[in-house]
């Protein structure tokens, strides 16, 4: 089973690798427009340079087709009307505050798949979470006046906190919610895509 860390993990070394290897293409027209006229005789005729364009552009491509559906969250996206939940937690926004349906931080069993509907009374907010190392596990743009919800299944036990991710004026930086779940009971690894 794989889990979004590792997803996201494989996919930093893939676009990495791939970075690199449109830096190449930039570097060697670097090198080339600094070089005299008469120094131009090199292995790379024009045939050579389109042919690597050509393959990067390929594998590019090949790239977001390959990974697309393999994100776990893409899959449940398109998926979501289909997928029961085992829970629906829902949070409201207003005035700068989220208002949780119970005291926090809010118990989420491991593997449990989660439906959070997130409803703003007045302005656009974001409602992000993250691990207490500061990395993001998820986040959704908040609509006012709407349902917004996000399906998910916890893989990994801890606290996490929530944060406003959009901008929502000056007492936006403040919309923070220290330990607002908790996850236990993660004895054995949990992927996105299963189901128990």
């Amino acid at each position: 089973m794989t889990t979004s860390t590792e997803v996201l993990f494989a996919l930093k070394i893939v676009y990495t690798i791939y970075a690199f290897a449109i830096i190449s293409l930039v570097g060697w027209f670097a090198y080339r427009v600094t070089k005299k006229p008469q120094t131009y005789k090199t292995w790379i005729t024009p045939k050579v340079f389109y042919s690597y364009l050509g393959i990067l552009v390929l594998v590019g491509v090949g790239i977001h087709i390959l990974t697309y559906n393999k994100i776990p969250w893409v899959a449940w996206e398109l998926k979501k009307h289909k997928i029961p939940a085992d829970r629906e937690i829902v949070i409201k926004v207003k005035d700068h505050r989220f208002i949780f349906p119970e005291p926090t931080p809010i118990t989420i069993k491991c593997g449990e798949i989660i439906k959070f509907n997130v409803l703003s009374e007045d302005l656009t907010y974001g409602f992000g979470l993250f691990r207490p190392d500061h990395s993001m596990v998820f986040q959704m743009q908040v609509v006012p006046k709407h349902d917004n919800i996000l399906l998910w299944r916890f893989h990994e036990e801890g606290n996490f906190y929530v944060l406003s991710t959009e901008y929502s004026g000056p007492k936006g930086a403040r919309m923070k919610v220290p330990d607002a779940f908790r996850v236990i009971g993660c004895s054995k690894k949990v992927s996105m895509e299963g189901r128990r």
